[in-house]
C-alpha cells in the first residue's frame, strides 16, 4: 500500500467480471488528470455529440497510429469533483468477453495510463475525502455479498449508518478531553471537575461500544457465511437431504451405500445468512481405495464444519456405527436428523411433527430434526434449528442495520478498554495528566475505524482486499 500511496497519475483497470462468452457489457475505468485527454485520443464519436460531464457518448475505440476500430463503445465522462474518486474519470463501455475490454485496457496504458492496484479506485476515493473507511469496507463487503441481507447491512455502511454512530462517540469524547485539559491549563479560572459526571458520561460511551462490538458476530456471519457438514452412515439419505434441501440434484442418490464418493457442495441461504453446505460421502471401514479417500475427506469436511448435521436412519435406529461418527465429530455444534420417517409406515408420519421418538441416542444432543428428505419434508423445521443454534451463540438471524468487522471490532475494543482505564484512573485519584493518556488512546482507536486517525498498514490491509477495478 506504500505503493499506492506514492504512485499518482492516471490509473486504469478492467471494472467488471471478465469471463469467456459471458456478460454482454464489459468496462474499462480510468481515473486521473490524463483520464478525459486518454480518451479523447481513443474514442471517436460521430457527428455532433457534446464532450461534456456526466454524458454518455456513442462512437468508436480507435487504435491512434493505424486508426484500426477495436471496438464499437459507449464512453461516460465524470468530471472532478462530481466522480467516485473526485477525479476526472472516463469508463469504456465495451463488448464483453475478453478480447475488447483487455485491448482497451493495453491501449489506455499505452497512452498515459498505468494498471490500477487492487482496491486503487476506492483509495482514491477515501483520500480525496468522498468515503470514509467504514464506506470503502462496506464497498468490499457489497460486493463479495452472499445473502440479501449481507447487502443490505453493506449498503447500510456505504450510507453512513456505522460511521455515524463512530463519529458521535469521539466527539463525546474530545468533548470529555476538551473539558479536563482546561482544568489543567486554566485550573484556577475554573471550577472542579464534577469526577462522577465524567465517570457517568464515559459509562455512556462504553456502553454504546458494547452494543456495537454485539454486532461483530453477526457481521462475521453475513460476511464468511456458515458451513454444514452432512455426515452419516452410507445410505442413512444424506444426498437426499441435500437435494431435497437445495431443491435441486446436486448428489446422486442411489440405493446402493457408498454412492457418494467426494464431498459434493451447495450454496443456500437460511434466514439471510449464507450457508455452505457439504454432502459427505458415507463414514465406514471399507477397503476401496477411493472410497476410503473419500471418507477421509468426510471426516476433514466435519472438523472443519462450523455445523455438523448427523444423519441417521430411523428405521435402523441409533446403531454403534452411529455412535462412533458421534464420538468423531461431537467437538463441533451437533444437529441430529433422523431421516426417512416416511419408512416407518403411515401410520407413524406425524412422528414427524412429534417431540419425541423412541431412539437412543446421547442426550447431550439438544437439537434434533426428523425428515423424510426423499418426501421433501421436514426441511422448514431442520432451518428453524440451524438458526436457534445460531441463535444460541448470541448471534441474532433478524435484521439488523450494521454489524462490524473485525478491524473495527479490534479498534472498539482497545477504545473500551481505554475508557474503563480512565474510569480507574479516576478512582485512584490519580493527577489530570494521566486522565487525558488513556483518553486520547480511546479517541485514536475510534478515529481508526472512521480513517480520522490512519496508519499507511491500516489502508493496506483494508485495500489490499479489493478487486483491481474497485
Amino acid at each position: 500500500m506504500s505503493e499506492l500511496l506514492a504512485n499518482t497519475g492516471t490509473i486504469a483497470a478492467i471494472a467488471t467480471a471478465v469471463v469467456p462468452q459471458q456478460g454482454s457489457v464489459g468496462i474499462v475505468r480510468v481515473s486521473g488528470d490524463h483520464a478525459i485527454a486518454i480518451a479523447q485520443t481513443l474514442f471517436s464519436a460521430p457527428g455532433k455529440q457534446v464532450w461534456s460531464s456526466h454524458r454518455i457518448l456513442y462512437g468508436y475505440i480507435r487504435q491512434p497510429q493505424t486508426k484500426q476500430v477495436v471496438d464499437e463503445a459507449l464512453l461516460l465522462i465524470m468530471k472532478a469533483p462530481r466522480s467516485f474518486t473526485r477525479e476526472d474519470v472516463v469508463e469504456f463501455h465495451c463488448h464483453g468477453g475478453i478480447m475488447a475490454v483487455q485491448q482497451v485496457l493495453q491501449l489506455c496504458l499505452e497512452n498515459g495510463a498505468r494498471l490500477a492496484q487492487p482496491g486503487e479506485f476506492t483509495l482514491r476515493a477515501f483520500l480525496n475525502g468522498r468515503l470514509d473507511l467504514t464506506q470503502a469496507e462496506s464497498i468490499a463487503d457489497l460486493v463479495g455479498a452472499k445473502s440479501p441481507q449481507a447487502a443490505q447491512t453493506a449498503l447500510a455502511g456505504l450510507q453512513g449508518k456505522l460511521a455515524q454512530p463512530i463519529r458521535n462517540l469521539r466527539a463525546q469524547c474530545l468533548d470529555i478531553l476538551a473539558e479536563i485539559e482546561a482544568r489543567i491549563d486554566f485550573e484556577e479560572d475554573l471550577p472542579p471537575l464534577d469526577e462522577q459526571r465524567i465517570i457517568s458520561e464515559i459509562d455512556q460511551v462504553t456502553l454504546e461500544i458494547t452494543k456495537l462490538l454485539a454486532t461483530k458476530d453477526k457481521g462475521e456471519l453475513l460476511r464468511t457465511g456458515l458451513k454444514v457438514a452432512i455426515v452419516g452412515r452410507p445410505n442413512v439419505g444424506k444426498s437426499s437431504l441435500l437435494n431435497a434441501w437445495s431443491q435441486s440434484d446436486r448428489a446422486i442418490v442411489t440405493d446402493l451405500p457408498g454412492t457418494t464418493r467426494d464431498v459434493v457442495e451447495s450454496q443456500l441461504v437460511v434466514g439471510g445468512i449464507p450457508i455452505q453446505v457439504l454432502d459427505t460421502a458415507g463414514i465406514r471401514e471399507t477397503v476401496d481405495q477411493v472410497e476410503k479417500i473419500g471418507v477421509e475427506r468426510s471426516r476433514r469436511a466435519a472438523s472443519a464444519a462450523d455445523l455438523v448435521l448427523l444423519t441417521i436412519d430411523a428405521s435402523a435406529g441409533w446403531t454403534d456405527a452411529d455412535q462412533e461418527i458421534y464420538e468423531q465429530v461431537k467437538h463441533r455444534p451437533v444437529i441430529l436428523v433422523i431421516n426417512k420417517i416416511d419408512l416407518l409406515g403411515n401410520n407413524h408420519v406425524e412422528t414427524l411433527h412429534a417431540t419425541s421418538l423412541q431412539l437412543k441416542y446421547p442426550q447431550i444432543i439438544n437439537q434434533v430434526v426428523k425428515t423424510a428428505a426423499a418426501q421433501n419434508q421436514g426441511i422448514d423445521g431442520l432451518e428453524i434449528a440451524i438458526l436457534e443454534i445460531v441463535q444460541a451463540g448470541k448471534v441474532q438471524a433478524a435484521d439488523m442495520d450494521l454489524a462490524i468487522n473485525q478491524r473495527q471490532a479490534a479498534a472498539l475494543t482497545k477504545a473500551k478498554i481505554d475508557l474503563e482505564q480512565v474510569q480507574r484512573t479516576i478512582i485512584e485519584q490519580l493527577p489530570l495528566d494521566f486522565w487525558t493518556i488513556d483518553l486520547r488512546g480511546a479517541i485514536y482507536a475510534l478515529g481508526e475505524i472512521t480513517g480520522e486517525e490512519v496508519t499507511e498498514s491500516v489502508l493496506d490491509r483494508i485495500f489490499s482486499r479489493f478487486c483491481i477495478g474497485k
